[in-house]
């Protein structure tokens, strides 16, 4: 499948160039990119802004363009920027969706379980191997500690982040509202802020922090009277989460129409 054509969203930012540069480095066909207006780079080589030699294809000011001729998109843009696009991947010869994109409401989440009866779609709050691999252990750890140990997840991020918590300390909240057989919509903590702000034995916690250009870090901490177990995860480079992208988009390639996430791209069964 080394022929394997792949279109990127926001071809232009941070991340939209480290996945075309690993499409470009992995052998694959980087067909297309979009990009807004505001970023001023239509006159621009998609190879170019991703480092690597012209490809002799410009950014597209809308997936249906950039996708033309591509067998995958993979999009890790902003909410409402990725339900258009894939309302317009409808007309394209696209099969196949990788979304990295977090923030999405229920409405949208929807919308996106709607498009996979078309696509083979990944979704992943974080495509990082080790993150799916703390995600498995925080469900088994959930599973087998009791109500009587706290569970607390800390994540940090760049500056210019905009959704909170992450889309990956969300992941993680799941797993271990999973592994202790409930919802974290009904198991999330409310923030410790003000006089009454005790914690509630069952509730699972999360804190939020931004600064400077942290990739991402995640630690989920279990604690009881005597005792505490800390998992952690730190990201040493964004291409990380590139790498784990362009993995899942060549495994979902030959997968039917569907919505999957990484613990089925790495076969991690749930524990718990």
């Amino acid at each position: 499948m080394t022929q394997l054509k792949m279109a990127v969203a926001g071809v232009a930012g941070r991340m939209g160039r480290q996945l075309a540069a690993m499409v470009i480095d992995r052998g694959y066909v980087l067909t297309g990119g979009s990009e807004v207006a505001a970023a001023g780079v239509f006159d621009e080589d998609i190879g170019m802004l991703a480092g690597r030699p012209t490809l002799g294809v410009l950014p597209a000011p809308d997936a249906a363009q950039a996708a033309a001729g591509a067998d995958v998109w993979i999009d890790f843009s902003r909410p409402e920027a990725t339900l258009a696009s894939l309302g317009a991947l409808q007309t394209t010869s696209v099969r196949t969706v990788i979304i990295g994109t977090t923030g999405f409401s229920l409405e949208q989440e929807s919308a996106i379980k709607a498009a996979a009866t078309r696509f083979a779609i990944v979704k992943a709050g974080n495509f990082s191997v080790g993150i799916n691999l703390l995600q498995a252990l925080t469900r088994l750890a959930a599973s087998r500690l009791g109500p009587d140990w706290d569970i607390e997840i800390l994540e940090s991020h760049h500056r210019l982040k905009v959704d909170a918590p992450s889309g990956t300390a969300l992941m993680l909240g799941e797993a271990a509202a999973g592994g202790r057989g409930g919802a974290l919509s009904e198991l999330q903590a409310p923030p410790y802020i003000g006089p009454d702000a005790a914690r509630k034995e069952g509730e699972i916690g999360m804190a939020v922090r931004r600064a400077g250009g942290i990739y991402g870090e995640h630690e989920v901490l279990f604690g009881s009277s005597r005792e505490t177990v800390r998992l952690s995860h730190m990201a040493l480079d964004r291409s990380v989460f590139a790498e784990g992208a362009v993995h899942a988009a060549v495994w979902a390639a030959g997968q039917p129409p569907g919505l999957y996430g990484m613990d089925d791209v790495l076969g991690i069964r749930h524990t718990g």
